[in-house]
Formats: structure tokens, C-alpha cells, sequence
């Protein structure tokens, strides 16, 4: 079985591979930390109820809602990358902006080139996604190498923890770093056999589940030391 950890520091480069989230809870941003190399998984199919395209805010009543892209009606099967904003999705994305005050009235740096992304160009919709993550990550002082598994050359046949594997590999990855719902998709036999060993993170329990609006109404540093103080490994297997 594998044992090892994806410590930062450890030896041997730690690989994460995760779908693009639009702005995710804070939990996300663990692999971010944990990780030297962050690849952005953009060459599988879009899954249409996750978090690709949305992301939970407080809305103006003050429960949880969804803040969702305007993508255009594509195939079920379209890709990540192959993804498209929607006719008019400028004039219908700053609606559903303008709905929340905490956006429009927060001040500081931060909250600054938080708007200028969300106001900004919406051209291609996987460039978008990765330069809000980008954004974040840049905010709370983390600092993997980024690429996109569509950038890998990986071959389209390849499924599941094959093309994980295969991308993990491609970056010279040693260890894989998976979120903490990948326990019945990945066997470490498996990733053992292909000369790598896998960890996957902790639950996150920490308070920024909207993370959004946390990074423009409460301190940066106390964001980042959640993330940090939160990333932990759950026992190997």
C-alpha cells in the first residue's frame, strides 16, 4: 500500500489534478499548498451539477446560493476546455453580480482585482476559470506550477486513474496528492505499479465554505492560515 506523504518539502515532486472550480471553498486551495505542480484537469467531460461553472455565495437575504457562469447550451459530453460563455453572457453575468452588496462595497487590493477578473473579458471559459484560481492563489501567497492536462499530450483513451497516472507522470510527478472524495476511484496498487505513491487530504471542516465573499470582507492572512492549518492527510490505507 502506499504510505508516503505529500508534505510540503517531502522528497520527490507532489502532483494534485483537479477539475477547474470556479472560485471553490477554501478546502480546494489545500492542493494548491501541498502541491509543487497543480494540473488543471480540463480534458474530461463536463460535469454539469458540480462546481465547474458555480460557486455558493450569501446571497442579499443571507442564505447560501449558487453564483453561476452563463455557458452556452453545449453537447452533454463537451469537454472542460471545449467549453463556451453563452450569447450576451457579459450583460447576464453582471446581473447576477450586481445582486450582492459584499462584491459592490468591499474595498482594498484584494477586492479590487477580485472585480476586475469578474468583470472582466469572458472569452475562452477554461482560460477564465483558471485565472481566477490563479488569482486566489496568488492572493493567499501559494505558488504551484500550473498547466493544463490539454497541454499533456495525454491520450484520449486513457480513463479514470489511468489518466491521472499518465498526467502525473507527464509532469514528473513521484507523489499524487488527490481531494478527499477520490478514495473509491483511486487503488494505491495501482499508482504503487506505476512507480508513484497517492495521499489524499483530510475533510475539510474549516469556516470558508463561501469563499468568495470571504476574500473580500475578512483578512487575507486569516484565510490563508485555514487553508494551511487545514492541510492535513488522512491515514494511508
Amino acid at each position: 500500500m502506499a504510505a508516503s506523504t505529500a508534505e510540503p518539502g517531502a522528497p520527490g515532486k507532489c502532483v494534485a489534478v483537479m477539475q477547474p472550480y470556479f472560485f471553490p471553498y477554501a478546502g480546494y486551495f489545500r492542493l494548491l499548498h501541498m502541491a509543487d505542480h497543480f494540473v488543471i484537469l480540463d480534458c474530461v467531460q463536463f460535469p454539469r451539477r458540480g462546481r465547474v461553472h458555480r460557486t455558493q455565495v450569501t446571497g442579499p437575504g443571507g442564505a447560501v446560493e449558487w453564483l453561476t457562469l452563463p455557458l452556452a447550451k453545449q453537447p452533454r459530453d463537451v469537454l472542460i476546455r471545449d467549453l463556451v460563455f453563452a450569447p450576451g453572457s457579459r450583460a447576464l453575468f453582471d446581473a447576477r453580480l450586481g445582486r450582492h452588496t459584499w462584491l459592490a462595497e468591499a474595498r482594498g487590493e484584494a477586492a479590487e482585482r477580485i472585480r476586475a477578473h469578474l468583470y472582466g473579458p469572458l472569452g475562452s471559459v477554461v482560460a477564465y476559470l483558471e485565472a481566477g484560481l490563479r488569482l486566489v492563489a496568488d492572493l493567499l501567497g501559494l505558488d504551484p506550477v500550473f498547466c493544463r492536462s490539454s497541454t499533456l499530450g495525454l491520450s484520449p483513451s486513457l480513463r479514470s486513474q489511468e489518466r491521472i497516472i499518465a498526467a502525473v507522470k507527464a509532469v514528473a510527478g513521484t507523489r499524487y496528492l488527490n481531494a478527499p472524495g477520490g478514495r473509491d476511484l483511486y487503488g494505491p496498487e495501482r499508482f504503487v505499479e506505476a512507480g508513484l505513491t497517492l495521499s489524499f487530504l483530510a475533510p475539510y471542516r474549516g469556516p470558508h465554505t463561501c469563499l468568495l465573499p470571504a476574500l473580500l470582507t475578512q483578512p487575507l492572512p486569516a484565510i490563508r492560515a485555514d487553508i494551511l492549518e487545514s492541510s492535513r492527510l488522512e491515514p494511508p490505507v
